[in-house]
C-alpha cells in the first residue's frame, strides 16, 4: 500500500516562499515522473512542475523562474522550493507520483493573501 505524506503548505504573504514536501512510502515500482498539480476553486487541475527520475524538470508557464522542483530518489521525496508567490498561486497542491501505476496525495492548502 502506498502512502504520501504531504507537508508545507500554509498561508504566506505575497512575495513570500514556502516549501513543500511529499514523500512516498509503501513499494512502488519503476517510478518515472514526481511532481506537483494544483486546483484552485472552480479551476481545472494544472501542472505545476515534474520531474523525472533522470532529473529532467518540466514546469507549468505561471511558475517558471519562481518555483524549482528537486526530489531525493533514496527516499522518494519530491520537493517544491516557491518563491515569490502570488495570490494567484492560492491553490490545493497534490502530489503525483507516475509509476506502473499513477498515485495522488491528498492535497495540501498554499494560500498566499495579505
Amino acid at each position: 500500500q502506498v502512502q504520501f505524506v504531504e507537508s508545507g503548505g500554509g498561508l504566506v504573504q505575497p512575495g513570500g516562499s514556502l516549501r513543500l514536501s511529499c514523500a512516498a512510502s509503501g513499494t512502488i515500482f519503476d517510478i518515472y515522473s514526481m511532481g506537483w498539480y494544483r486546483q484552485a476553486p472552480g479551476k481545472q487541475r494544472e501542472l505545476v512542475a515534474i520531474i523525472t527520475s533522470g532529473g529532467m524538470r518540466n514546469y507549468g508557464d505561471s511558475v517558471k523562474g519562481r518555483f524549482t522542483i528537486f526530489r531525493d530518489n533514496a527516499k522518494n521525496t519530491v520537493y517544491l522550493q516557491m518563491s515569490s508567490l502570488k495570490p494567484e498561486d492560492t491553490a490545493v497542491y497534490y502530489c503525483r507520483v507516475v509509476a506502473r501505476f499513477d498515485y495522488w496525495g491528498q492535497g495540501t492548502q498554499v494560500t498566499v493573501s495579505s
